[in-house]
């Protein structure tokens, strides 16, 4: 079983782009942040969630580093469609 947060699962990351990807890696650090402060005051209930949020960002890390160096790809946006009409493919 993978240690983490199901929502933060690898391929859900890869479907992300930067701007959420660094909001995800935020929202991780200060989760962690929360957790390590829990711990000094001895309030802490789950000691497995500390490491299960340093791995989410271990993840979220590695995927922007993928990106980085051309690995992996950020997915592509979808594109806008400002009339009631959608757009015709040509074939």
């Amino acid at each position: 079983m993978a240690v983490g947060s199901q929502d933060l699962a690898p391929e859900q990351l890869r479907g992300l782009d930067d701007a959420r990807l660094v909001d995800e890696l935020r929202k991780a650090k200060e989760e962690l942040f929360n957790l390590r402060f829990q711990s000094a005051t001895g309030q802490l209930e789950s000691h497995g969630r500390l490491r299960a949020v340093k791995k989410d960002i271990a993840r979220i890390y590695t995927i922007m580093r993928e990106r980085e160096l051309g690995i992996g790809s950020a997915p592509e946006p979808e594109p806008v469609v400002t009339s009631g009409k959608k757009a015709k493919a040509k074939s």
